[in-house]
């Protein structure tokens, strides 16, 4: 029962993008009964205006390619079987995630992508599974940042950490594992600062409070998460080339799925980053933040109409 509401929910965040990829992949095929180049060349339009991006089309198109040649496919509806297994298979690589507690997830991204609410929504989700959560308010930079992820630790339920509006991060993240530490929390979730206009700056912090983790911290396991709105498209792609670059992003969520018409972004993420999709958000409910899965994805995004 309740996967058959995490899958309804997932269809339903998806419901833009299907229309824009599955709909128009219907009548793709209803006019193309057998496999030929015209079929290949619409094909690879389609996903390019999903914002699944050139490099990364022109990479699952030559897969498929082969396969069809290899396999001897004739019958166009196979082809869509064949893209459909090749997306799972460059969106599942590295998915398997093995988290252990205690932990620390720090969570970085530029203003505006929805990391507040993501925090917010990942302590929920932690919470209903039985984990004692604390949150750290390390935006110390942004007006109003620290007074909003206190909203959502008294609607979540959860301890946080806090300093006032300018204090030092990496000594609001100090305190927090001091203090998970001897309250005997299993999870911590770091906010940060996601100011691009002083980048030099934001990288060093970030390095700073990723060395007080690992000093202080130890024994925690540590992932560091980067939050990419959808709705940006391929600016979601550049913002994830800026921080692979500056810090060691071991996990992608992405955000505002449901808002966009172009979630083919998440597959052209994956592909050029090489970095796993961890979870991804389908809508504004609380439990609207899952945790990712190629399958169920690929399955929800290309059920025919």
């Amino acid at each position: 029962m309740e996967k058959r509401g995490f899958f309804s929910r997932l269809k339903e965040g998806l419901s833009k993008t299907r229309q824009n990829i599955t709909e128009k992949m219907d009548q793709l095929f209803k006019y193309h009964n057998e496999v030929d180049d015209e079929l290949f060349d619409e094909l690879e339009e389609l996903l390019i205006l999903a914002d699944v991006g050139v490099s990364t089309t022109a990479k699952l198109m030559e897969k498929v390619r082969e396969r069809v040649k290899a396999e001897r496919i004739k019958e166009a509806q196979r082809v869509r079987a064949v893209l459909k297994e090749e997306i799972v298979a460059l969106l599942g690589e590295h998915e398997e995630f093995n988290l252990r507690f205690p932990a620390v997830f720090l969570v970085v991204g530029v203003n505006g992508v929805g990391k507040t609410t993501t925090i917010g929504k990942l302590a929920y989700m932690f919470q209903t599974q039985g984990k004692r959560v604390l949150m750290a308010a390390g935006d110390t930079f942004r007006a109003a940042a620290i007074e909003q992820l206190e909203v959502w630790a008294n609607r979540v339920g959860c301890q946080i950490v806090r300093h006032t509006e300018g204090a030092d991060a990496a000594a609001v993240v100090f305190d927090a594992v001091q203090a998970a530490k001897s309250r005997g929390m299993d999870l911590v979730i770091c906010d940060t600062a996601g100011r691009l206009h002083t980048k030099k700056n934001l990288m060093n912090e970030l390095e700073k409070i990723n060395r007080v983790i690992d000093r202080e911290y130890p024994e925690a396991h540590k992932e560091v998460f980067l939050v990419l709105d959808a709705t940006t498209g391929q600016n979601a792609l550049s913002q994830a080339k800026m921080f692979k670059e500056k810090v060691n992003v071991t996990g992608i969520i992405l955000t505002k799925l449901d808002g966009t018409a172009k979630g083919g972004i998440i597959i052209a993420i994956k592909s050029e980053m090489g970095i796993p999709i961890r979870f991804i958000g389908v809508g504004e409910g609380m439990d609207d933040l899952q945790p990712f899965d190629a399958q169920a994805f690929v399955e929800a995004l290309f059920e025919e109409a």
